[in-house]
């Protein structure tokens, strides 16, 4: 059965939220400095330096597009997980893993 638009965006707002309460403890704990910007479809995370990491949410796909300095990413939700469609990879670790090598602020989820 495919997914509806309303399930789509309850998964993509839970998983929203869990990155943005893993930066939040990032800031707490770890005195990382990260401008956080959710606003409609789109999560943007802002680094000192200046780079962004941009998670937005494709309803029409179902799916969750990632723009990092690294390349952009588009998963799908497949048997329970959001995956890469290009190399099979899970979004939390990517982004944990993005968002270490773009700005070396260690999240834990």
């Amino acid at each position: 059965m495919a997914m509806t638009d309303t399930e789509f965006h309850q998964l993509a707002d839970d998983m929203f939220q869990a990155i943005e309460t893993a930066i939040e403890t990032a800031i707490d704990e770890q005195d990382a400095d990260v401008d956080i910007d959710a606003s409609g479809n789109v999560l943007q995370l802002e680094f000192v330096d200046g780079s962004k990491i941009v998670i937005n949410k494709q309803e029409p796909l179902h799916e969750i597009w990632v723009a990092t300095r690294f390349g952009g990413y588009h998963f799908g939700f497949v048997d329970g997980k959001w995956i890469d469609g290009r190399n099979g990879g899970e979004f939390m670790p990517f982004v944990q893993d993005s968002i270490l090598r773009q700005s070396g602020i260690a999240l834990s989820f």
